[in-house]
């Protein structure tokens, strides 16, 4: 990988965690609490509380990304970075761009997901 295209993923990179923590921070708000003593109603406090596990699960999502991200911003100096590490191929351009914290390769991926080896 060049040398500018390392400088411009670090830039994508940081701009994706800044994006991420305003996420994780919008999500940690509907994710508090449901109080029992709200007067709402039996059905509008169900759709709180349903609306409050979906902000958590998003939530564990986001925050498994951040660390992924984190850590692809603490590697990308390094030449391995940007190489499949279960094929040893690079992994295009622009897939790293779309996704910094790919690991694998398309194909590699694919076969993860659908269990083939």
């Amino acid at each position: 990988m060049k040398t500018e295209d390392r400088q411009e993923l670090k830039r994508r990179i940081v701009e994706e965690i800044a994006t991420q923590k305003k996420l994780m921070q919008s999500l940690a708000e509907g994710s508090k609490p449901v109080a029992p003593d709200n007067a709402i109603g039996r059905l509008t406090r169900m759709e709180a509380i349903n609306s409050k596990s979906i902000s958590e699960a998003n939530l564990n999502v986001a925050t498994a990304k951040l660390a992924r991200l984190e850590s692809a911003l603490n590697k990308v100096d390094q030449p391995e970075f940007g190489i499949c590490m279960r094929c040893d191929n690079p992994i295009p351009h622009g897939r790293i761009m779309l996704m910094p914290e790919a690991t694998l390769c398309v194909p590699c991926t694919d076969q993860r997901d659908t269990g083939l080896n």
